[in-house]
């Protein structure tokens, strides 16, 4: 059984999902992981499933690109059975007016403090960017990680939370 990640980027339309997801099923493939947004029109997909060679995938999946509107790219990947958590689960949350260099900033005093970013999602609504990430940290670190996301977030211009993630919605 092969393990492949794929990535589907393109113009949304209506649909995009259903068309990958019924080309993978009836070529056996099992849809493991999977994330999707829109962002400012265009869609976005990372997927991992088990099932047959990746050339097969490529190829059943080229008619949906045949067009040029969308790009689907296969890759075999080792799978790392699971992934024991390194931590404990937390929600960070940035909001503030939009500037450069947020996440990049937000995000290394995470890793700093020996976090782990789990899942990530920007949002520019106006002159409103938000940034919501849930992230690991090693037990015993998020009271003094976040005197130092405070001090960060000041220096930016931004405000941030951060909170422990309720493990039945992750």
């Amino acid at each position: 059984m092969n393990e492949l990640a794929i990535t589907v980027i393109g113009r949304d339309r209506p649909g995009i999902v259903a068309d990958v997801a019924e080309v993978l099923a009836r070529l056996g493939a099992n849809l493991t992981d999977s994330t999707m947004t829109r962002l400012r029109g265009h869609f976005a997909m990372t997927l991992i499933c088990t099932g047959p060679a990746g050339a097969e995938v490529e190829a059943a999946l080229a008619p949906l690109a045949a067009e040029g509107q969308l790009l689907a790219t296969v890759r075999a990947v080792t799978p790392d059975g699971e992934v024991p958590a390194v931590g404990e689960p937390y929600v960070m949350a940035v909001h503030g007016s939009d500037r450069m260099g947020i996440v990049a900033a937000m995000t290394r005093v995470l890793v700093d403090a020996g976090g782990n970013v789990t899942d990530l999602s920007t949002r520019l609504a106006g002159s409103l960017y938000v940034v919501l990430a849930e992230v690991e940290l090693p037990a015993g670190v998020a009271d003094a990680l976040v005197d130092r996301l405070h001090r960060t977030a000041a220096e930016l211009g931004v405000e941030v939370t951060l909170r422990p993630a309720d493990p039945d919605l992750l």
